[in-house]
């Protein structure tokens, strides 16, 4: 991907862009809990889940009007195996052992997913106020199901016994995000990817705390988008299988947005306009610079937040937009010439963060700081996060999800933990993210060895926690 002529990748957010950086905690190899909290503690007794597990939430501000606390909680509870747990015999156990069900307190009443949205929440297993209960509080439902994501890796299934046990017990884990943008870009242009294994993506990205799914609908390969306003522009895609109808691009939103995950739609314009360009005497970069000016003005006209790749910010940054946020790609020294120029900047350097470089470890992608060199503590806050990007050419719905995990979750960890807590050797945090890996597996995400590049097969019989 480089600059082409009269190419440019305009990106339209809604919402309001933040940064938020975190502060102290425990030894990041003391658990495995992926992405690590920002502060954890814990005990050494053991708690079983009752069969009938139930979510309360007596004293909420939070109505769930919309389902989607109920929805997140009956996918947690599935995702356990409490399944697995029907035929368990509980009346040996002393009733304080058991876990009856988890109260959930949220104390805003909206649910509308903006960014920059408050993600925090604290999680106490058992609850002091409920003892039979585990407690979560979060200041929205979607630091809430944050929270449930935790409270279900606390959870093991153990097959000698049919008892899904929570370990470790009493926890505190109080938590937010390091970043506020932490996201994932898939490329549906260069291979049609069907809609379940989209929603199967947006599934694992909630798993590692993701929260952007950066869907680069269309390129110069194929236009699988349906636009009511110009029916023929699907005509370009592969086939007729090969599309999004609108409702249906509606539908992906929809499923992101009810899982806290907010869709970035990146449509490639404007494309073949030579013909344009020598009518108005222009050459190449005046016409990529005219496009982009224009179509910053008429974004902001409208009140949307505006994205550019980096190029833009090379070829005329002082002309940009002062509210533009610049995503780098090319390499690594951009972001500290953005933020020192006063813009926002989103990191996904190419050399680091990009799946598609299958000879890039999982080492070097958890040990991609996005505030390398930036020292200053306001420039630091214009950096909003970071973004692993999943291009097409060499991918399609048979391997996207190897090709993704568990890479992706080592940039994850990154983006969600705070900066002290991070390992400074990724070796202290193999057996964790291996760990996490195998708990991908158990739920369905075909998430690859941890030895050897990108999307590669076990080398040789063994255990999950050992390849």
């Amino acid at each position: 991907m480089g600059l082409q002529l009269l190419r440019v990748w305009l990106l339209l957010f809604l919402f309001g862009l933040v940064a938020i950086v975190g502060g102290g905690g425990a030894n990041v190899g003391d658990f495995n809990i992926w992405p690590m909290p920002k502060s954890v503690t814990n005990g050494h007794r053991k708690l079983y889940m009752a069969l009938d597990f139930q979510l309360i939430t007596e004293g909420t501000n939070y109505s769930d009007a919309s389902g989607i606390l109920k929805e997140a909680f009956t996918t947690m509870v599935d995702v356990v195996q409490m399944d697995q747990a029907l035929d368990a015999n509980f009346s040996a156990l002393h009733p304080s052992v058991v876990l009856k069900g988890l109260q959930v307190l949220i104390s805003s009443p909206n649910d509308q997913l903006q960014y920059g949205i408050d993600e925090s929440y604290k999680l106490l297993v058992p609850s002091p106020y409920k003892p039979d209960f585990a407690h979560l509080e979060a200041q929205t439902v979607y630091g809430a199901l944050h929270g449930l994501q935790t409270f279900s890796q606390l959870c093991h299934f153990n097959s000698a016994t049919n008892r899904i046990e929570v370990l470790m017990v009493p926890w505190t884990i109080i938590d937010q995000p390091r970043f506020s943008y932490r996201g994932l870009l898939i490329d549906t242009s260069r291979h049609y990817q069907p809609l379940p294994m989209i929603k199967k993506v947006i599934d694992s990205m909630v798993y590692a705390k993701l929260n952007v799914l950066h869907w680069h609908i269309v390129d110069t390969q194929s236009f699988p988008l349906e636009i009511p306003s110009y029916p023929k522009l699907w005509d370009g895609a592969y086939s007729f299988s090969e599309r999004y109808t609108f409702a249906e691009a509606a539908e992906i939103v929809s499923y992101a947005q009810r899982r806290g995950i907010n869709v970035l739609a990146e449509i490639d314009v404007p494309g073949h306009a030579l013909s344009w360009l020598r009518k108005h005497g222009m050459n190449e970069s005046e016409a990529y610079q005219y496009f982009v000016l224009r179509a910053q003005k008429i974004a902001l006209s409208r009140g949307y937040e505006i994205v550019n790749w980096e190029e833009t910010f090379n070829n005329f940054g002082s002309k940009l937009s002062r509210k533009t946020v610049v995503h780098n790609w090319l390499g690594g020294g951009v972001a500290e010439k953005v933020v020192a120029a006063g813009l926002r900047c989103i990191v996904s350097n190419q050399d680091k963060w990009y799946l598609d470089h299958l000879d890039t470890t999982w080492q070097q992608f958890y040990m991609n700081e996005p505030l390398t060199n930036i020292t200053n503590t306001e420039q630091q806050k214009l950096v909003i996060g970071g973004e692993v990007c999943m291009w097409g050419e060499r991918v399609d719905g048979s391997d996207i999800e190897q090709t993704i995990w568990p890479r992706a979750a080592a940039a994850a960890e990154r983006l969600w933990t705070t900066y002290n807590k991070l390992a400074r050797d990724p070796k202290q945090v193999t057996r964790r993210l291996a760990h996490f890996r195998c708990l991908l597996n158990q739920r369905g995400v075909a998430a690859a060895p941890l030895a050897g590049p990108g999307r590669g097969a076990p080398q040789e019989p063994g255990s999950c926690y050992s390849q």
